[in-house]
């Protein structure tokens, strides 16, 4: 890591360095872990087999359980990584001990812009929440180093007219701040996201060290994105640092299940992934800091041909944006702390499924990705594992399935005990009742453990930002129940959604559902109808004919019969906030509200869309532009190395004019 010689030793400078120890064998000790525990677990599963001969559906269970467990085992041993190095304050990273909070009387030099893509969003809450950021920065000793940019996408004329009175509102409340704030529509909106952030860099990137992107339902505090800004710039070999976004402000039961779990694991989960990932990590789309030069220079996107889903514009487009920078040779990041950098997520099912659905083509088209030319090896296990992550839903469904067709068919047929002529002694069914006994625990402990291990190293570090070791606990027993049950509901949306985008369903990226809502009865019935009668002729099936299997199916089929009273009642914001009371689900945003946070709450309930009225709709004016072009990425080409590619950013601008002018 190359920092500068007058800030080397210095404590400030080593608290936001970021380096890494022992690169070259992280990944070769992971792929041991998990190489191991799935022979160990297929071997098992073989022996359970084995002893009475092989079926064709004993032969797809096999092969689809030791898939399956690659994804397991490699949850698990992330999680134990993570415990372990969280339980013992070692940094990810470095393989030291974690430097105490950082120093906030470093200095920022440069010039950085904070961006928010928006698109056809609820023009209250995105304006509260930019201008709680901006006021955030404002309040700080480096107001004049950022300049803050709305960029719409907004399609939709009467919220793009909200947007416009929204904005004029802003800029009275700001006063002698707003100059720096810019708000920027594009009516044709080629490209999506990709094209909003393009069009950004493309027109004024040029101008800042660094752009740190936020999502239309981001929040970011004011020591977050200062810590954020001095890592970036202190750290002249990374091109990203992403942080954790944690899920804020929920009422609904659902969304607070989510949000209650994503504090609980996260941190843990983060600190194993940072872990065998190291400079390579991945971007999420948002809450991250990139440093605009090697962006621009590296991740201009391509269309890709063919068809769906590999073909057409790549939608998942963050994975690929840090491939692509760490394939050119920079680096990125993952920074495992979590205070104040924070996100929404749906308050239901059906709004978080049909977020899923989105992903789950995304994801799927990155597999078409991994042959790209020069990637690092990290990055294609991201591409991967991101894909199998919705895939494996596919996979437990079939496995499920070939299960009990198998049970069926030795139900319904008479057991054959012997197999030859001339045979002297029957061949009897044998089972194999303690290595049968032993792999099931074993399945048990990987599914659960990586819970259990981030329950108790809350109980050990962190019960107090939840309320207490009882509120912690009892909140812990309702998310596994909770788990347990949705679970197989959540299996079959993303089995269904594997299936549709694998045979051409196409999904529109619209606006997310962010604020809690009700689902109504039609919409839930719709939703779970066939889910549910799948579920009732499977478990009537297996009631019927193999009592004993339908027994172990149980936790599987009781969320899947259940999904249309399951969705409506999750959705409830009344039940959501009756838990609240009782201390069920609670956080650590909820007992110390952070002040970012707090300006939100306030002015979202203060926030009068009617009084937009007296508000013009006046287009607002725009910086000087400092027009640059971002070049297509030839991804059946590797790029040039990091150094020769890397100009002085008054060479940059000058080539960039003259393409630009060419064009």
């Amino acid at each position: 890591m190359y920092m500068s010689h007058s800030n080397r030793g210095t404590p400030s400078v080593k608290q936001f360095r970021l380096g890494v120890r022992g690169r070259s064998w992280r990944l070769m000790f992971m792929f041991i872990l998990v190489s191991v525990s799935t022979a160990l677990a297929g071997y098992s599963m073989f022996e359970i087999f084995r002893p009475n001969r092989f079926t064709e559906l004993e032969m797809i269970q096999l092969g689809l359980a030791m898939v399956l467990f690659v994804w397991l085992t490699m949850s698990f041993w992330t999680a134990v990584i993570g415990f372990l190095l969280k339980l013992f304050h070692i940094d990810p990273l470095s393989l030291r001990r974690e430097v105490p909070k950082s120093d906030t009387s470093l200095p920022i030099r440069q010039r950085h812009a904070i961006v928010m893509p928006v698109y056809n969003e609820d023009t209250q809450r995105i304006m509260v929440g930019f201008e709680a950021c901006v006021r955030e920065i404002m309040a700080s000793a480096y107001a004049n180093k950022y300049d803050f940019y709305m960029l719409s996408d907004t399609q939709d004329e009467q919220l793009a007219e909200a947007e416009l009175k929204a904005w004029q509102r802003l800029q009275v409340r700001l006063g002698a701040k707003a100059p720096a704030t810019y708000y920027r529509r594009r009516e044709d909106n080629w490209g999506r996201k990709v094209g909003n952030i393009t069009d950004f860099c493309e027109r004024w990137g040029s101008q800042y060290e660094s752009m740190l992107v936020l999502d239309a339902d981001s929040v970011m505090s004011k020591a977050r994105i200062l810590d954020m800004t001095r890592r970036i710039e202190l750290n002249t070999e990374a091109a990203m640092i992403q942080t954790i976004p944690m899920p804020v402000r929920q009422d609904t039961f659902f969304g607070r299940f989510v949000q209650f779990a994503a504090h609980l694991y996260s941190p843990m989960l983060a600190t194993g992934l940072s872990f065998w990932q190291t400079d390579s990590a991945n971007y999420w789309g948002h809450n991250a800091i990139i440093r605009v030069q090697p962006f621009m220079e590296h991740c201009g996107l391509p269309h890709l041909k063919g068809r769906a889903p590999f073909g057409g514009d790549i939608l998942s487009h963050d994975f690929v944006e840090a491939a692509l920078l760490r394939r050119a040779g920079w680096e990125c990041y993952l920074i495992t702390d979590t205070d104040g950098s924070y996100e929404e997520v749906p308050g239901n099912m059906v709004d978080y499924a049909i977020r899923d659905r989105r992903w789950v083509q995304g994801n799927i088209q990155h597999l078409g990705l991994l042959g790209t030319k020069g990637l690092k090896l990290t990055n294609r296990l991201h591409f991967s594992f991101g894909a199998f992550a919705y895939m494996s839903s596919l996979l437990l469904f079939l496995m499920l399935m070939a299960g009990t067709a198998d049970a069926l068919v030795k139900a319904l047929v008479s057991p054959v005990y012997f197999t030859s002529a001339h045979q002297l002694f029957p061949d009897w069914q044998i089972a194999r009742e303690g290595l049968m006994i032993v792999t099931l625990w074993g399945t048990i402990a990987l599914l659960f453990m990586p819970k259990m291990l981030g329950l108790l190293l809350t109980l050990i570090q962190r019960r107090k930002d939840f309320g207490g070791m009882f509120r912690l606990l009892f909140g812990s027993v309702v998310e596994l129940f909770m788990a347990v049950l949705i679970a197989p509901m959540m299996m079959f949306y993303h089995s269904y959604f594997v299936i549709s985008v694998f045979i051409g369903h196409q999904v529109k990226w619209e606006a997310q559902a962010r604020e809690g809502r009700m689902v109504p009865w039609k919409v839930v019935i719709s939703k779970a109808s066939v889910m549910t009668l799948l579920a009732a002729a499977w478990g009537g099936a297996t009631f019927y004919y193999t009592p004993s299997l339908f027994l172990w199916l149980l936790p599987v089929l009781t969320g899947m019969v259940f999904a249309a009273p399951i969705i409506r009642l999750t959705s409830s914001a009344t039940l959501g906030r009756l838990c609240r009371k009782m201390g069920i689900f609670v956080i650590q945003e909820e007992i110390r509200e952070a002040d970012v946070l707090k300006e939100v709450r306030v002015e979202m309930d203060k926030f009068d869309m009617a009084a937009l009225a007296q508000f013009s709709a006046d287009v607002p004016a725009l910086p000087p532009e400092c027009p640059a072009v971002m070049q297509e990425q030839d991804l059946k080409k590797a790029p040039l190395p990091k150094r020769q590619s890397a100009l002085p950013k008054a060479e940059v601008l000058k080539l960039n004019s003259k393409a630009k002018s060419a064009a």
